[in-house]
């Protein structure tokens, strides 16, 4: 009977210290803060298949700047720059660059038997 008990303390302790290793940041309190800071760009020019597309954006702290600008089907390139921070969120700036009228849309394939 003694010998029970004993096993079962050791196996409610075992629970309580699985159960405590499993959520540390409960037991213990980590202020550990590093700078977020980064900086990306990308574009692709596919005068193949007219997908012309450009970004970069940085961050420093809390501040978030960019642009990202694309051409539109009809020729136009349309540019969005944009910042956010702590105070004033996000704000955009969209600009449109006018284009060409549409382009023909051409098909290259196999005519349609009817």
């Amino acid at each position: 009977m003694q010998q029970t008990k004993v096993l079962q303390f050791i196996a409610i302790l075992g629970v309580l210290v699985a159960a405590a290793n499993a959520f540390p940041g409960h037991l213990v309190h980590d202020d550990h803060y590093e700078h977020p800071q980064y900086k990306f760009e990308y574009a692709v020019h596919d005068p193949h298949t007219g997908d012309v597309k450009e970004q970069w954006e940085s961050r420093d702290g809390d501040a978030v700047k960019g642009s990202y600008s694309l051409k539109e089907a009809d020729g136009g390139t349309r540019t969005v720059e944009y910042h956010a921070d702590k105070h004033n969120g996000f704000v955009a700036d969209v600009k449109k660059a006018e284009g060409h009228s549409k382009p023909e849309i051409t098909y290259h394939g196999a005519k349609p038997h009817y």
